[in-house]
């Protein structure tokens, strides 16, 4: 009983018709009902938590610090880690996050432009990617957590959400890395260059022949292109529907290791080009960050995907 406030209710119950969802606490105000307590208490008990941490940090970093069998730092290290996530566990706080993210974009939302327009890049990575990243993550609740990486391969056989939110996951955040701010992308190495020109014949029959297949014409509806290394060792270009990739067992396209990939959805391009993908395709080149997909075919070549 909580003197002149009256009793605390169960949450459920504080509105009529029925089950409501909680209201977020705020610090400092007075709890309502049963709900609430609970909040605070849990982040009472995290800050206690954290400040304990704080505490061992201080004395476990100190240079005069030296536990018994331990003669370097890292050991120092390993231990204090042990100990901040003892006490973390013992105040109810969880040290494991989501099984994945939401990469940050590794610049502005406007480093883009005017290849692709600030708006663009706010709603494509904000919204729509952090969609596939909440859905991917619900899918995941109580099961083995995988690396993004080793999630495509089997992303067809295990479901819609595997496939379209684990697959959309890796391909964005393959997209965001694989471009950078107009003018800083660099040029492709050597050797992915001359893979190239065997391949297509130029660089500009490649860029042509990359373009040709993200058409609508050729990809009809939503969807993406890719630079791929086949499993012969030679790079190709394919197309793939929907968040499908390259990576996945049973994929409607070649497949292989992705090193280059286009996001040809409609939400990728429609603000600033409405119906006019190809424009858009001709336009992304500016912002390809070559030094990446460089990286990317080195590791191809040695039987590794892109660990985004």
């Amino acid at each position: 009983v909580r003197t002149g406030l009256g009793p605390l209710k169960p949450f459920w119950l504080k509105e009529p018709g029925g089950l409501k969802a909680p209201r977020p606490v705020r610090t400092g105000e007075t709890p309502r009902n049963f709900h609430e307590l609970g909040v605070m208490a849990r982040r009472a008990r995290g800050l206690v938590a954290l400040g304990a941490a704080a505490f061992v940090a201080s004395r476990c970093l100190d240079v005069s610090f030296v536990a018994p069998g331990a003669g370097n730092a890292a050991s120092r290290r390993d231990m204090l880690a042990g100990g901040v996530g003892a006490l973390l566990g013992v105040a109810g706080v969880s040290e494991q996050a989501d099984a994945y993210d939401l990469m940050p974009l590794p610049y502005a939302y406007d480093a883009l432009e005017p290849s692709i327009d600030k708006a663009t890049m706010e709603f494509h990575h904000d919204k729509h990617h952090n969609t596939y990243v909440t859905n991917i993550n619900k899918a995941l609740e109580g099961k083995t957590q995988p690396s993004l990486l080793e999630l495509q391969k089997t992303a067809i056989q295990s479901g819609p959400a595997y496939r379209n939110s684990g697959g959309g996951t890796y391909n964005h955040n393959m997209f965001w890395k694989e471009m950078a701010p107009t003018g800083t992308g660099g040029a492709p190495s050597s050797k992915l260059e001359a893979a190239i020109n065997g391949a297509f014949g130029s660089m500009a029959d490649f860029k042509a022949k990359f373009e040709a297949a993200g058409a609508p014409g050729a990809r009809f509806g939503s969807g993406w292109v890719w630079l791929v290394l086949d499993k012969g060792g030679k790079l190709v270009i394919t197309s793939t529907p929907n968040q499908d990739n390259p990576l996945m067992d049973g994929v409607d396209g070649t497949p292989g290791l992705p090193i280059l990939g286009c996001d040809v959805w409609e939400h990728a391009y429609y603000l600033k080009y409405q119906f006019r993908r190809p424009d858009y395709l001709k336009a992304w080149w500016d912002v390809v960050n070559w030094k990446q997909v460089s990286s990317w075919y080195d590791d191809a070549l040695a039987g590794k995907g892109a660990s985004v």
